[in-house]
């Protein structure tokens, strides 16, 4: 099987699925280790990665790309959500999107409703019209079926244009072939569990880091709400920060590091000294 049919037939088993969020190479391998068999390419990590800032659709398809490309030579066999944002323009660039992440190994794709260029403020998120909306997802289908890569499709109209109009582009979306949907800021429980019934059987995923203004159900009760995936993008982000945050004051206190470092050994073998020797051995001139 590949990418995309091993993640379709994880989705079809029993159980909630984790996708830790990731952002390169190191990040995904720590999930790997970790144990967990599939990750989200999360724009807003990578943003904060790659910019050291904030996620307003500053990031370009080029650099997600790229960080897609570390995550998954370092982890090639986590099965890869990637974060195709708006797709990076209308329909076409939509379909190049897909296509591209298709061919490079990614098992889905994220492909959401916003309106791009984003009006010149953090707050809202304005929304294309519906069928602007159904002819970029009708467009990403039809571009996955080249590699069969799923789709993920994500309305954010909630905030802007109410329950009632995001349930329906979730039905609409599904009806289109969307693979896995996405309600993004519920309120509640019983907008998810709309939500939920909108996608009429499909996966539904959801963002479950608490912070924002959504509804954040833990891991049990997203279940119980009919979720099938959860991600969590500053789960492995926030601690990262506090971590360097943390060196860099120990650094300033005059300390070599934190209380928090590795131990060196464990710091040579997360990274791979061992493995790089043990492989490069076989390519070693005797001597």
């Amino acid at each position: 099987m590949n990418y995309p049919e091993h993640l379709r037939a994880l989705l079809a088993e029993p159980g909630f699925v984790v996708m830790p969020a990731v952002w390169d190479g190191l990040s995904a391998k720590l999930a790997a280790s970790a144990g967990f068999k599939t990750a989200f390419l999360s724009g807003s990590c990578v943003a904060a990665s790659r910019l050291g800032g904030p996620d307003l659709d500053l990031i370009s398809f080029a650099e997600m790309f790229d960080s897609f490309n570390m995550a998954h030579g370092a982890a090639p066999q986590t099965l890869i959500l990637a974060d195709g944002d708006h797709g990076y323009g209308n329909a076409m660039n939509v379909q190049r999107t897909v296509r591209a992440y298709g061919r490079a190994g990614a098992a889905a794709i994220l492909i959401e409703d916003k309106i791009t260029p984003r009006a010149l403020t953090a707050a809202g998120k304005p929304c294309l019209p519906r069928e602007e909306a159904r002819m970029k997802l009708r467009a990403a289908v039809e571009a996955a079926k080249e590699s069969g890569i799923l789709i993920l499709a994500r309305t954010d109209c909630r905030p802007t244009q109410g329950i009632d109009e995001a349930v329906a582009r979730i039905e609409m979306f599904a009806a289109e072939g969307a693979d896995i949907l996405f309600l993004d800021s519920p309120a509640d429980d019983a907008e998810i569990r709309r939500a939920v019934a909108a996608a009429g059987g499909k996966p539904s995923f959801a963002v479950l880091s608490p912070g924002a203004p959504r509804a954040t159900p833990s891991r049990g009760h997203a279940a119980e709400l009919g979720l099938k995936i959860g991600t969590y993008p500053t789960g492995m982000l926030s601690p990262a920060i506090g971590g360097m945050k943390a060196g860099l004051a120990a650094l300033v206190a005059g300390d070599a590091e934190a209380p928090s470092a590795l131990p060196p050994a464990e710091l040579r073998t997360t990274l791979g000294y061992g493995d790089y020797d043990a492989q490069a051995k076989r390519f070693m001139i005797a001597t």
